[in-house]
Order: C-alpha cells, then structure tokens, then sequence
C-alpha cells in the first residue's frame, strides 16, 4: 500500500505528536522517513513548551508534494554557534528550545533590549519562533544586559547562550 504525505497531513501529524506524550516517533514509506524525537528534559525539570526536532530523509519525496521550509530537512547538522567563555560573575540566559532569534517584535522596531540597558522579572528580552510559533522569552531576574551573544534572525539551539547579564 503506497503511502502519500502532503504538507496538509504532515502538519496535523506533527500538531498531534507535538501534543501528545510521545517522546520518539518513526515512519518510513518507500520513498521517505520521518523521524521525530523530543528533548524532555531540561536539567531535570520537565519543559512545558515542547519543540519537535523534525528531520526528513528527502531522497526521492521531491516526486511527492514539496514539504514547506518550517521542516527542517536531513543535512549535516549544522555546528552551532558556540559562545566564548565568559566571566564567573555574568549569568548566562540560554535558549528553552530549538527555534531562531529575534531581538524585536517586528522589523523595523527598536529592540527589546540592548547591552547596558536594565531588565527586570517577568520582562521580555527577545522572541524565539518555532515552527511559526512566536515564543517571548522572559526574563528570570533582575540584571544589566551585558553581552548579546547571537545575531537576530539567527536559528538556535536548546540549551544555546543567548545573553549574559550581570544580576543585581
């Protein structure tokens, strides 16, 4: 029995895995693999906002509908950005999931923060898009902003350094 996946299916596949409770999922056809696996656990804690990490073996699903960009295709993976060492007294704000940056609620508009400015609790510091969701990342603490480790419009990884403060 062939089996045909459009952009359609696919969606409402991943809205369902990314809903449920399933950690790992695998389907292959005679022309694709999909593959889905999610990170649970964040040093110990359960994530609330769980982000699939999709992956497609792409050999001949190109005869099939073409699969939009918010699913990220099999290649090498991609070395991410690495943050340089930093200083003992900076804390260090990482990314909650796999997603791109973004330092502004639209372009154009100023930004939410900039190296030197003051944040506190509960204020938004930048936007984390995945699959065309926005996510305003918040801040945990009251801080200076010290450095701003990634580039906006930039793809990122959990776990990834996205800004160092100074806490107060």
């Amino acid at each position: 029995m062939a089996m045909k996946l459009d952009h359609d299916d696919l969606d409402r596949l991943i809205e369902k895995i990314s809903t449920s409770d399933i950690q790992e999922f695998l389907l292959e056809g005679e022309d694709f693999k999909l593959e889905i696996k999610r990170n649970l656990f964040d040093q110990g804690q359960v994530i609330n906002n769980l982000v699939p990490n999709i992956s497609v073996d792409r050999q001949k699903i190109a005869s099939q509908q073409t699969i939009s960009d918010n699913v990220s295709l099999a290649k090498e993976p991609e070395v991410p950005q690495v943050a340089p060492p930093g200083r003992s007294d900076l804390t260090e704000i990482t990314s909650p999931m796999v997603g791109t940056f973004y330092r502004a609620a639209a372009p154009g508009e100023d930004p939410f923060v900039e190296v030197g400015n003051n944040i506190a609790v509960g204020q938004t510091i930048c936007i984390l898009e995945a699959m065309k969701l926005m996510n305003e990342i918040e801040s945990e603490f009251n801080a200076e902003i010290v450095e701003i480790l990634v580039e906006n419009g930039t793809p990122v990884e959990f776990g990834q350094v996205l800004m160092r403060v100074k806490q107060s």
